[in-house]
């Protein structure tokens, strides 16, 4: 018989499913270049306002004749053009409003900005903030590709850097390997936003790596949605598996004392779910339990399931019926709100049996 995990580790429990009328015991467990300044605002300026077919005139200049029409590959190009221009020099994400400057000119993300005492590129004072209000002006008018972009972005941001575009699809070619599939999707988000969207989006990406969906925070691991169950199987062999829509998870030894969590998967309909039991002080001094079920699959496929988990014992009944939450959710945010099956310790004495707790989980197809 296994033990429960202590927090930041994925523990088994004693399992006995049913599938197909029978049951089944089983026994579970930098560097680059800065863009920026005035020159580089000007240029951008120009750029943005030949992308977009504005003509016109500048004092002391001959008047345009006549406005040219630019294939539509041209135009994307030129946007990549423009877009490498916010490139930040140290993690290679684009530098969005509010943009601030070294007193030379060279642009850093806020982000960055706040680890850094100098310019990364000059090595100059970044006090006092100066803000840069015409590349302001020009990042509202240009769309920016979700950080998910493919499986192209490499690691010294080249394409963006060069504005290398393809003929044909007008997105960046970085002639240099790919990241592998475990950092990056293998076909990565497609969309561009204005630069206001685009961090409320990113947080949401289905495109963004997935993260180990064990409960705890010792698992740093990152990869695609396919790699997830490889990864469980290897990296965290004690999780029991069992077979069918309907089975019993047993958690065994509920009384241990602090954080402690229990996990077993449960396979049915060509999908995989974790169900998870978690004990823990969401309050001080108030211990409760939490279970949950997670889809191994994106949001969208967890909407056409429905799970029920069920505790049954000595005249007693309590169930929790929900649509399971795909492991991009995680499970954190699902407790923080209370979006489980919630019980303290003295009802989950009502139910169980010599310090184990057996829960009846069902899932079905809506």
């Amino acid at each position: 018989m296994s033990r429960p995990s202590s927090a930041g580790g994925a523990g088994g429990g004693l399992g006995a499913g049913k599938a197909g009328g029978s049951k089944h015991g089983v026994s579970g467990g930098g560097g680059g270049t800065g863009g920026g300044g005035a020159a580089a605002a000007a240029a951008a300026a120009a750029a943005a306002a030949a992308a977009a077919g504005v003509t016109g005139s500048v004092a002391g200049a001959v008047p345009a004749v006549a406005a040219v029409a630019l294939p539509h590959s041209t135009l994307a190009c030129q946007s990549a053009e423009l877009t490498a221009l916010f490139e930040c020099p140290v993690c290679f994400d684009y530098v969005l409003p509010p943009i601030l400057q070294c007193q030379a000119g060279h642009l850093v993300c806020n982000q960055c900005r706040q680890k850094l005492s100098c310019c990364p590129t000059c090595r100059g004072p970044l006090t006092p903030s100066i803000r840069n209000l015409a590349m302001e002006k020009v990042a509202s008018t240009l769309p920016f590709p979700c950080k998910e972009f493919s499986q192209w972005r490499c690691l010294l941001g080249w394409h963006r850097q060069h504005g290398v575009c393809a003929p044909s699809s007008g997105r960046p070619v970085c002639p240099t390997k790919p990241l592998p599939e475990s950092e990056y999707a293998s076909a990565g988000c497609l969309l561009s936003l204005h630069h206001s969207e685009k961090p409320e989006h990113e947080e949401v990406c289905e495109f963004r790596p997935y993260t180990c969906p064990c409960p705890g925070a010792s698992c740093k691991w990152q990869g695609s949605l396919e790699a997830v169950m490889p990864h469980l199987m290897h990296a965290h062999k004690s999780i029991t598996t069992l077979q069918g829509e309907d089975i019993v998870f047993l958690a065994t030894d509920i009384n241990l004392p602090g954080a402690v969590d229990w996990v077993m998967m449960q396979s049915c309909f060509g999908h995989h779910f974790m169900l998870v039991l978690e004990k823990q002080e969401k309050y001080e001094g108030h211990q409760q339990f939490f279970a949950i079920v997670l889809l191994i699959g994106t949001r969208k496929q967890a909407e056409n399931f429905a799970y029920r988990l069920e505790l049954n014992g000595n005249r007693r009944r309590l169930t929790w019926e929900a649509t399971p939450r795909s492991i991009h959710d995680g499970v954190a945010a699902a407790i923080m709100n209370s979006d489980c099956l919630v019980f303290d310790t003295s009802i989950a004495h009502l139910f169980a049996d010599n310090g184990n707790l057996g829960i009846n989980v069902t899932i079905s197809m809506c």
